[in-house]
This record gives C-alpha cells, sequence and structure tokens, in this order.
C-alpha cells in the first residue's frame, strides 16, 4: 500500500495491518453491514502485475491456464499459474488495459510470481510491472451498488465479469450486486470521497467474506502447490481452458478432466470457533482414517459470528458431511451450498 494511500484512508478512520486495512474501527457493525447494505472497501491485500509488450498475449497464453487470446477487452476472467505438476502457485483475476494485460492475485504473492514470470521471458518482447503501489483497488457490493457506480459512470457491466473503462477507473462486474474499481493512485481518493457518501466503509476482511461467499478461491504462500485448478472449481469458474496448447502443468491438468476422477473439490463451510482458522489448516473426515482428508484454503469472520471457508475435501468427507477442522475429533465444520454448479 502507497504511504500516500495510507495516510488518506488513516484520515478515513482505517486502522491498518500489514498493508490492509483491518477496519474502520467497528468490526461487529461492519461484518453486519456487509450482509444487508452497501458497503466500500479498499482492496490493498490483492496485488496487481501488468504484462505489457507485443508478446505479452502469447506469453501470457503460454503461460496461464485459461484462454487468454479469447478474453476481450470488455471481459475479465479466472485463471491460474501452475507448476510442471499442475500445482497452483497463484490464482488471478485477469483483465485486458488496452494491449496490456492486468494480474489480480494476493499481495504477498505478486513479487514472487512476477520474479518467476519474468525467468520465462527469455526473448520475448514482454515486460512484467508490479502496480500494486500504484493503482488502488476498491470494492463496492451491496443492494445500491449498481445504482451508485451508474450514478458516478454512466454504465455498467451487464454480465458477471464484465470490464467497462473510464476515463478515472476501471470498473469490473463480479456479481449481482458486487464491483470492483482499480484507478490511479491519484484519482482515488476523490473516488473513495464520493462514493463513501452512501457506501458504508469496512474493512477487507468484509470483502474476503463476499469472496468466500461468491465460493471465489485465492491461492496464498500458505496453498501454493497443494491444489490443481479443479480441485479449487476453476473449471466451474471459467479459469481452465481445455482446448489451448501446452502451458506448465497442461498434461496434468487435462489428464486430471478427461482421464481422472476427482477426488477433492472446493466446498463452503461455516465453523463455530473462537480461534481464527487459517489457510492451510488441515482437516479431517471419517474415510480418511485419521489422516487429513482436506485443507482450508481461504476464511473470514462471518456476520452472525464464527467463520466463512473455503475448504478443499476429499469428495467422500463432503459427502459424509463430518467434518473436523485441525483434529479428528476437533470443531465441526457445516457444509454449506456453493452459489453455481460443479462439474462432477
Amino acid at each position: 500500500m502507497h504511504p500516500d494511500w495510507r495516510a488518506y484512508l488513516a484520515s478515513q478512520g482505517a486502522r491498518t495491518d500489514s498493508g490492509r486495512v483491518i477496519d474502520f474501527g467497528d468490526p461487529a457493525g461492519e461484518r453486519k453491514a456487509t450482509r444487508r447494505d452497501t458497503v466500500i472497501a479498499d482492496l490493498s491485500g490483492y496485488g496487481l502485475l501488468r504484462v505489457s509488450g507485443p508478446d505479452a498475449q502469447a506469453f501470457l497464453h503460454g503461460q496461464l491456464s485459461s484462454d487468454v487470446r479469447g478474453l476481450s477487452p470488455n471481459q475479465a476472467q479466472h485463471s491460474s499459474y501452475n507448476t510442471a505438476k499442475g500445482r497452483m502457485l497463484a490464482s488471478f483475476l485477469l483483465w485486458r488495459e488496452g494491449a496490456d494485460y492486468i494480474l489480480q492475485l494476493a499481495a504477498e504473492l505478486a513479487e514472487p510470481i512476477r520474479r518467476r514470470l519474468a525467468m520465462f521471458i527469455l526473448r520475448a518482447k514482454v515486460q512484467v510491472e508490479d502496480l500494486s503501489d500504484v493503482r488502488v483497488r476498491l470494492g463496492v457490493a451491496g443492494p445500491e451498488a449498481g445504482r451508485l457506480l451508474a450514478s458516478r459512470f454512466g454504465s455498467l457491466p451487464e454480465a458477471d465479469l464484465g470490464v467497462v473503462q473510464a476515463e478515472e477507473a476501471t470498473l469490473i462486474r463480479l456479481g449481482l450486486q458486487r464491483f470492483e474499481l482499480v484507478s490511479p493512485l491519484e484519482q482515488a481518493p476523490i473516488l473513495w470521497g464520493g462514493l463513501r457518501t452512501a457506501a458504508r466503509p469496512v474493512g477487507f476482511p468484509c470483502w474476503e467474506w463476499l469472496q468466500i461467499r461468491a465460493g471465489i478461491p485465492m491461492v496464498t504462500a500458505a496453498t501454493q502447490e497443494q491444489l490443481v485448478p479443479q480441485m479449487a472449481n476453476l473449471d466451474a469458474l471459467g479459469g481452465v481452458s481445455f482446448r489451448k496448447g501446452c502451458y506448465p502443468g497442461q498434461e496434468i491438468v487435462a489428464r486430471t478432466h478427461y482421464l481422472g476422477k476427482l477426488k477433492r473439490r472446493l466446498c463452503l463451510a461455516h465453523l463455530d470457533a473462537e480461534v481464527a482458522p487459517v489457510p492451510g489448516d488441515a482437516l479431517y473426515g471419517p474415510d480418511a482414517e485419521g489422516q487429513a482428508s482436506g485443507i482450508v484454503v481461504n476464511a473470514a469472520p462471518a456476520p452472525g459470528g464464527g467463520y466463512d471457508l473455503l475448504v478443499v475435501l476429499q469428495q467422500g468427507s463432503a459427502q459424509a458431511g463430518e467434518v473436523r477442522w485441525k483434529a479428528p475429533d476437533g470443531p465441526r465444520l457445516e457444509l454449506l451450498p456453493l452459489p453455481y454448479p460443479v462439474p462432477r
């Protein structure tokens, strides 16, 4: 987070830690507002990379799991960057700015992934830059989010993951009542000041909760190289193309799709616990005989208490519905339906 932006948010009442806004002084009230009201959040918990140059499209098409060549200027897509064994190093939201490509990922992974991508540029005419400190990401969600943004920008993306480019910001529709704005640093205070008149500021954990309830996973340092894209439901979210050519891990990902039955899948769950679950925590089910049968991928405090989680589980454990946190006799998870269909 750029120091100027951090100072501005502090003047608005934000409390920050490790480069992200924790809350605006009332975390419990902010969580309740996120469930029912229109809210605005700083999204500095995400990092931004820009891939540019004449060969940017071909380079990314050969590195990521999604169909980069098929990405239009008015559409975003989910994607992943994998090891040769098909395990995810990062998950992305990807969109275009003219001929350039913007990759949004967990902030802690931005610089490591930038360096790794740069290693494979070789003779390609491509540059990979970290824009995390010079672009501000804002999330707006709730029943009045669409009206509020339409009054400012004139038009909204019509479909989920639709993109509208305006002078002051890029606007991305993430769902029926959820939007993201990406703007230059100097425009951000103007945007924030205008939007917060009708939207309550909330901390980044509130936005993470919205993402979790939408079933959108985010790979972090704790879950790197733990999951193939299908385990994280990226195939259900349009983040895997099975028609494109080679990319790192493509053979494993394709084999899992065409030949194998996937044993683990992403699930939505709720946990009543006093201690916060964290990504990478082990989960246990009755079909694994004392061995871990899954992991926590993302977690955030829930408005009604406890925590909501995205977890990857053995499908047998998920079907049994008897999943425990951190130990075979630990607190029990309540499994919840995802808001989208999942391939079997």
